[in-house]
């Protein structure tokens, strides 16, 4: 009887272990097939399908299901596919420092066991989805270094979450209240962003300045002594690692029998439903009256929300002026003024009554083409040179303001695209007027010109010396300057433009960037760039006022030098050096002028960067030319 009941046992463990194989044949397939359409949205390398995913890098897995997926720094340049919601044991996704652009799906819910979920530095776009709430099982969210739109409402209820980072995005208003119950929390940065403050805890903080790396505040609680009873001390609010031990508030001292406590029993309830009706009377005043100011301010400003607007300048009063922006067709019967290569830029003439009358909108699509699907290599690179061109217009020209610098107006970020929106120049850009000029069909006296380059110079030495930390615009040229109704220069484009630290000398990229004839030769060789690099720019920008000639201009391809910067220092040297300058400037008493301003020129473009002048120099050189 023994051996017949140990022998069923076996029978039984044998069938059980048989019904669990079988029953873990459905799953490992389903992720086996997610996989297989994740490393195709994910453009893996490799031709071959995975036949074994839980045996590749990257990949690991818990009994045949796949719980950690972590591909970072691998170039991948496609995009997350909707069955990522069929990983049901998923515990961390990891893709951080890729190529991966489009939208975050929101089948990523169904993951309900993620923990770790890390986007970071990636092209993604557009809302987070509501559904991303329900991943409660969250401890560290990293979506920094993207190009996510909207507001924060989905950190509606993340109770296990520990580390938040949403830095270097296009989130817009405020922080939510439901921070307050993220118990876990320790470590927040949102900056980057132009969110603003709210109460976390018993702390307000400020979210305008982009500068902060912004953790939480501690919460307090009362301390309780070894002897159990309580005093006016504060302690900070024991971690969930801590002890757990309970904290009471001591009893009132006496027992119940004791005449004293009856005696004054009923004052003290008096007192507390006092002090539980005059709580609540401040909390509904206090309510009615921040609803109060709010309706009084709007009526006051006339302002409608319009989605995903921030404004930078004063000169903006109405955010209803933008609603039109919201439909698809808002820009469809505007005037065309501009293409470039990260999109078009409107003509539009804002409603009367406001103080700006018309405005240039650059439209800059960032929905990749046919939904992200078989993304090319030159597809990838455009869409992160617009995210980098947008980040960098915000970051310099919507919080600095220069009479010589274009600045920006107003940032509306819209599924699939952005609008930056700038004064509209209506004499167009410096190489617009010195093509007119060669084609003779406009005139720009000596005097005019010479003003312009001392505009430029100026706004140069604003960037470069008093503003903190310098900028450098690495890609100036005459297109990239715009002219005003009084002809007075604006730099624009800061789409390549960074910020240089105090501290550095200079900075090194990964690639050459800017415009072929206005980039410093120790650029090209070194891959690092400084002010000099602005500087060399420049000169060559100087050149073209005097000659009306740009370094693509095809007179170079026929001398013996083939550029502009070796041309003009030969003949500088040489015995005739106003064969530099324009003909048609020729005659008018300022040659002396002009030739000292080439003098400039060659200052500026020496071949050493050591030898140029700063930009200090330049704007006093310019401005003791005398007409």
């Amino acid at each position: 009887m023994g051996m017949a009941a140990a022998t069923q046992i076996l029978l039984s463990l044998l069938f059980l272990s048989i019904a669990c194989a079988s029953h873990g044949l459905g799953p490992v397939q389903s992720d086996l097939d997610v996989f297989v359409e994740l490393r195709k949205s994910l453009g893996l390398p490799g031709q071959r399908p995975w036949r074994y995913p839980c045996a590749s890098a990257g990949i690991w897995c818990w009994g045949n299901r796949i719980t950690r997926i972590v591909l970072e720094s691998r170039q991948l340049s496609g995009f997350i596919p909707p069955a990522i919601g069929r990983l049901t044991e998923l515990r961390q996704l990891s893709l951080a420092d890729n190529k991966l652009s489009f939208r975050l799906p929101s089948e990523i819910a169904n993951c309900r066991k993620l923990q770790i979920l890390n986007l970071s530095n990636n092209r993604f776009s557009g809302d987070i989805p509501e559904e991303i709430s329900s991943l409660v099982a969250l401890r560290s969210l990293d979506l920094s270094r993207n190009g996510f739109v909207g507001s924060l409402g989905f950190l509606t209820y993340f109770p296990n979450l520990e580390n938040l980072s949403l830095a270097d995005n296009f989130f817009t208003g405020k922080v939510p209240q439901s921070l307050r119950s993220f118990r876990n929390l320790r470590f927040v940065n949102i900056t980057g962003n132009r969110v603003h403050g709210s109460f976390i805890g018993e702390t307000k903080i400020e979210y305008y300045n982009e500068e902060n790396n912004l953790a939480l505040p501690r919460r307090y609680r009362l301390a309780e002594n070894s002897s159990g009873s309580t005093h006016g001390s504060i302690a900070p609010r024991s971690s969930p690692r801590s002890s757990n031990r309970s904290t009471a508030i001591a009893p009132f001292p006496g027992s119940p029998k004791d005449g004293k406590h009856k005696k004054h029993k009923r004052p003290v309830a008096k007192w507390v439903v006092g002090l539980l009706v005059g709580a609540f009377a401040g909390i509904f005043s206090g309510i009615l009256l921040s609803l109060l100011y709010r309706t009084v301010m709007n009526s006051i400003r006339g302002r409608q929300k319009v989605s995903g607007l921030e404004i930078f300048s004063p000169l903006i009063k109405r955010a209803e002026d933008f609603a039109f922006l919201e439909s698809e067709d808002g820009l469809a019967a505007m005037e065309i003024v501009g293409r470039g290569g990260c999109g078009e830029v409107y003509r539009a003439e804002l409603p009367a009554g406001s103080k700006m009358k018309l405005i240039a909108i650059k439209k800059i699509i960032t929905n990749p083409p046919n939904d992200g699907v078989d993304l090319s290599e030159e597809d990838t690179k455009l869409l992160g040179k617009r995210m980098r061109q947008i980040r960098s217009e915000i970051q310099t020209v919507g919080h600095i303001r220069h009479r010589n610098l274009l600045p920006l107006l107003a940032h509306i970020a819209r599924p699939g695209c952005h609008f930056l929106v700038y004064e509209f120049m209506k004499n167009g850009s410096l190489q617009d007027v010195l093509n007119q000029v060669a084609a003779g069909r406009r005139e720009l006296e000596w005097t005019v010109r010479h003003r312009i380059a001392c505009g430029i110079a100026a706004g140069l030495e604003y960037l470069h010396l008093h503003h903190s930390p310098r900028i450098i615009h690495r890609d100036l040229k005459p297109a990239n300057i715009l002219l005003d109704d009084d002809l007075e220069a604006r730099i624009t484009d800061f789409g390549l433009a960074k910020a240089l630290p105090e501290l550095n000398t200079h900075m090194t990229t990964s690639n050459v960037v800017g415009t072929l004839g206005f980039i410093a030769p120790e650029y090209h060789q070194t891959l690092q760039f400084t002010d000099k690099c602005d500087i060399y720019s420049f000169g060559v920008l100087l050149a073209a006022l005097v000659m009306g000639k740009l370094p693509s201009d095809k007179f170079f391809q026929t001398t013996q030098e083939l550029s502009l910067v070796k041309w003009l220092r030969n003949v500088m040297t040489s015995d005739d050096p106003k064969r530099a300058i324009e003909p048609k400037l020729m005659g008018n008493g300022y040659e002396e002028q002009m030739l000292l301003v080439l003098k400039i020129a060659c200052f500026c473009t020496a071949e050493n960067p050591k030898e140029r002048p700063n930009s200090k120099d330049v704007q006093t050189m310019l401005t003791q030319v005398k007409h």
